[in-house]
């Protein structure tokens, strides 16, 4: 009986193992990748944001363009984002956050 429990725990040591190999080599990234990774995302915010970076009067492909569009993106980034209650606690309005359900001063 115990030679046949060995096996399978090799076994399942063996494809714990190679699931893990597989995760950690599939989250690893080349420089190469990122730099790919990040110029796709800015030219998917040049495509949303720089329409209206141009109609409020800023020319495109200029410093001032790319900073409308930068801070067009970002904007909507926290907007998104920041709706998320905080994980140290609080919700509802931000008056109430950090400071829990009985005020500041408690």
């Amino acid at each position: 009986m115990r030679r046949a429990g060995r096996p399978l725990r090799l076994s399942v040591a063996a494809a714990t193992a190679g699931c893990l190999a597989g995760v950690v080599s599939g989250c690893a990234s080349t420089p190469q990748e990122r730099v790919a990774r990040m110029q796709a995302d800015m030219e998917q915010q040049i495509v949303v944001y720089g329409p209206a970076c141009a109609r409020l009067g800023y020319g495109a492909n200029t410093d001032p363009w790319r900073q409308c569009v930068l801070q067009l993106s970002m904007r909507e980034e926290l907007r998104r984002l920041g709706d998320a209650s905080p994980y140290h606690g609080g919700w509802g309005s931000p008056y109430w956050r950090g400071a829990g359900y009985w005020g500041p001063y408690w």
